[in-house]
């Protein structure tokens, strides 16, 4: 799916750099960007993920 970002324009001079620094097209940039978002609000980034999440209370109530 595709959607549009808006960026100011030191903002976009900013991570176009941070690209070429890292030799990362943006795209890949704001992949981890939202899979740090995600991480940090503790909702799942992939099905692996989730089902990891999901077994991990079970295996603490066993203890």
């Amino acid at each position: 799916m595709r959607k549009l970002i808006g960026f100011d324009d030191d903002s976009f001079d900013r991570l176009t750099q941070l690209g070429r620094d890292r030799m990362a097209t943006l795209q890949e940039l704001a992949d981890e960007a939202f899979a740090d978002l995600l991480k940090k609000h503790g909702v799942p980034i992939d099905l692996k993920d989730a089902l990891r999440k999901s077994v991990a209370p079970a295996l603490h109530r066993k203890h």
